[in-house]
């Protein structure tokens, strides 16, 4: 009798240890995907991450054929602050944005000039 108590409080103990970021787990999770015409997640985390996204295929089948993805995802970071990034991700690339972010973060075409293009197809640089 006396065993069996103390191998519940010892597994009651390491039961109730601090988790730390290394021992989180999927608290949340709901998938949408049914293979035609879009998708979305939802996943949240026992250390307080959560992600959700949702897709879509735009203009299928045609040569503008892209991915769009929307979505946003938060996280606590070290100093106890739980950040935020909402997003789009599609044929100009990954745009995020945040309160903590610079503004140059965002990704935005980039234009090439055209004497560069010309050097590039061989028209040289003048």
């Amino acid at each position: 009798m006396k065993t069996t108590l103390v191998l519940l409080a010892i597994a009651a103990a390491a039961a109730a240890r601090p988790q730390g970021p290394q021992d989180a787990y999927i608290t949340r999770y709901d998938n949408d995907n049914t293979g035609f015409g879009g998708y979305s997640f939802n996943v949240e985390t026992s250390d307080g991450f959560r992600h959700e996204q949702t897709g879509e295929l735009r203009s299928p089948g045609t040569d503008d054929e892209a991915l769009v993805m929307r979505g946003s995802y938060s996280y606590v970071g070290p100093d106890g602050v739980t950040y935020t990034v909402i997003y789009v991700a599609d044929e100009n690339g990954f745009q995020p944005e945040g309160e903590h972010l610079p503004a140059s973060a965002g990704v935005k075409k980039l234009g090439i000039p055209a004497a560069a293009q010309a050097s590039l197809i061989g028209g040289g640089l003048g």
